[in-house]
């Protein structure tokens, strides 16, 4: 029958494409074997991290809006099928039972606009999903290489007191020997031996905040937080010689919040056309075929003539609505005014992209100035101290002295494993802010 094959053709459904990542096995899945540094912690976060998944299903559900957004220029194909009783003899059959299936074909020929600005603003939705998945990228680089830096900064601080609990656990011996041949006071012990304790318990949060920040980049990792991750890495200056000219222009091109904010200006200008559609007459080309009869297979019409049972039918039609007591144009009003309130806001993302940029070239400037100064404290602190050793050992100074003076060392060893994790710090922030990814944070080109 033609009715039953032309509405199972309509019903057809279109297969989906695959998604790669989706069907990947788990052969797929790199090794968490072997050491992580700095560059491949952040190229596993980078491919397995939640939020990432997260913003590929969304940038793949864009592309399935643009696709949808697309097909509706195309023709509409429908059909129905049905029985009425009449309580008394149909005009055209003679019967009281008729039976109806057709098949309808719609053909959108002008629709204001509507249509090519609904797919234009699924598209441009698709294009800032792009924009939005590069932003993430960038705020997860961000937050991995903060935390590899603050773990190595952390081992630099576990090594500072190891070397603070053996200077003073030195002094302590020194000092005990001294009390017992009777050329020091008992304070003096004392006061070691609550130096020393002090140190004990520094080392002890230095050790946790270690096995804090493992945690940390294992949950970034998307490891599991029980598995042993062997990250390497040192804290190192690499010399950043790009200026703010360069850094801004670098900025203001690659940033994606940028062009999200453009796309947005772009979508809500979408708006407003598909809110000017409803002053345009709607234009539709219809295509009918219909089939009817006394039984429930139609078949040849039954008391039907032919000519009534079976026929199509061809046709366009226009419609417009002409008064809505201003509904349409104070809601293409509202949409103007969206399009002047995201112009502005995008002119301010860009004046803080800006500040952003000057900001972390700043933080650069003064983290490597505090890197010289650091290294020159730890140098004078270092020799401080042993003169401090040297000074007590020959009884001509202090056990104070020898105290206050490791205190220095260990605090400038601390200035400096600081100033070192702000710089690369700094760093980071300035690549996220000129919208790069610089991964191992190499030195800049």
């Amino acid at each position: 029958m033609i009715v039953v094959s032309l509405l199972a053709t309509a019903g057809l459904a279109y297969a989906q494409d695959a998604d790669p990542a989706m069907n990947a096995g788990d052969d797929a899945t790199p090794s968490i074997s072997g050491p992580f540094d700095l560059e491949r912690s952040v190229q596993r976060a980078l491919e397995f991290n939640p939020s990432m998944t997260a913003i590929r299903a969304q940038l793949k559900g864009a592309g399935y809006g643009t696709r949808s957004a697309l097909g509706s220029f195309g023709p509409a194909l429908g059909g129905s099928y049905g029985y009425t009783y009449y309580d008394r003899e149909y005009t055209y059959s003679g019967k009281e039972n008729d039976w109806v299936g057709s098949v309808n074909l719609t053909q959108p020929v002008f629709k204001g606009f509507n249509l090519l600005a609904t797919w234009q603003k699924a598209s441009l939705n698709e294009e800032s999903t792009e924009a939005s998945l590069t932003n993430v990228e960038l705020s997860l680089v961000e937050s991995v290489q903060s935390n590899f830096l603050s773990l190595l900064k952390a081992r630099m601080d576990v090594k500072s007191a190891e070397d603070s609990v053996a200077r003073l656990e030195s002094q302590l011996k020194v000092t005990s020997a001294f009390y017992e041949v009777g050329l020091r006071p008992k304070s003096e012990v004392l006061d070691a031996e609550v130096d020393l304790a002090t140190s004990k318990q520094d080392l002890l949060k230095a050790q946790n905040n270690v096995s804090t920040q493992e945690a940390q980049l294992n949950t970034l990792l998307n490891i599991p937080i029980e598995t042993p991750v062997e990250y390497i890495g040192e804290l190192k200056y690499v010399p950043f010689s790009l200026g703010l000219k360069d850094c801004l222009t670098r900025a203001y091109a690659h940033r994606p919040d940028l062009l999200i904010g453009q796309k947005s200006v772009e979508i809500s200008q979408k708006d407003v056309t598909i809110a000017q559609s409803s002053f345009y007459p709607s234009v539709d080309a219809t295509w009918d075929y219909v089939n009817r009869g006394d039984d429930p297979g139609l078949g040849g019409g039954g008391s039907y003539s032919h000519r009534q049972s079976e026929y199509w039918t061809a046709g366009v039609s226009a419609s417009m609505t002409l008064f809505e007591w201003g509904h349409d144009y104070y809601d293409t009003k509202q949409y103007e005014e969206t399009v002047k309130q995201l112009e502005a806001e995008l002119e301010n993302t860009r004046l803080n992209a800006g500040f952003e940029v000057k900001r972390s070239l700043l933080n650069i400037q003064e983290a490597a100035d505090r890197i010289t100064v650091a290294d020159k404290s730890v140098a004078a602190a270092e020799e401080a101290y042993r003169m401090a050793v040297a000074r007590y050992q020959a009884q001509v100074g202090t056990n104070t002295d020898v105290l206050n003076a490791q205190e220095r060392l260990t605090a400038s060893e601390a200035q400096l494993s600081q100033a070192m994790a702000d710089y690369g710090t700094a760093v980071s922030a300035l690549y996220v802010a000129m919208g790069e990814k610089n991964l191992g944070l190499k030195e800049a080109k």
